[in-house]
């Protein structure tokens, strides 16, 4: 008895868990809109810079990487081996950048994936960066211009 019941916590469990990595909410002040894209996307300021750091990784690589590249790219951030990059001072020192591998996967790649900003091919297993965000943001605003014209 206990085990069923164990089982039926560890569904309900994983249905919760699902339905909150499935949906990305993102609120954004139109007055005080940031120029950088990944402030509005992002809540902190290191999933910004992993972000972006995961973007210039698939930019240098021709826009498309594997699936074992990107597991490599997370075990390297999990580890500690990435340095984030100089800024635009040479005084700028490089910093040795640690994110958790888990947290990459679930607060950085998943959302991103969700909002068409990288997408992943199945037949080929590559991630690449996508347009798919665009086009997302445009269907949008276009379901607001019906909303308004309602009687």
């Amino acid at each position: 008895m206990v085990e069923v019941w164990l089982l039926v916590y560890r569904v309900v469990t994983f249905i919760y868990y699902f339905r909150l990595v499935s949906y990305m909410v993102m609120l954004f002040d139109q007055f005080n809109l940031p120029e950088d894209i990944y402030t509005v996307i992002f809540a902190t300021e290191q999933q910004e810079e992993v972000a972006k750091m995961l973007l210039a990784y698939m930019k240098k690589n021709g826009g498309e990487i594997g699936k074992t590249e990107m597991g490599v790219f997370a075990n390297r951030l999990h580890e500690g081996e990435v340095i984030k990059e100089k800024g635009k001072s040479p005084l700028d020192k490089e910093v040795v950048f640690s994110y958790n591998k888990r947290q990459f996967y679930d607060r950085i790649l998943t959302p991103m994936r969700g909002m068409g900003l990288i997408d992943y091919d199945l037949y080929k297993k590559t991630y690449r960066i996508s347009d798919k965000f665009n086009k997302m943001m445009i269907k949008i605003g276009l379901m607001w211009l019906r909303e308004m014209e309602k009687k």
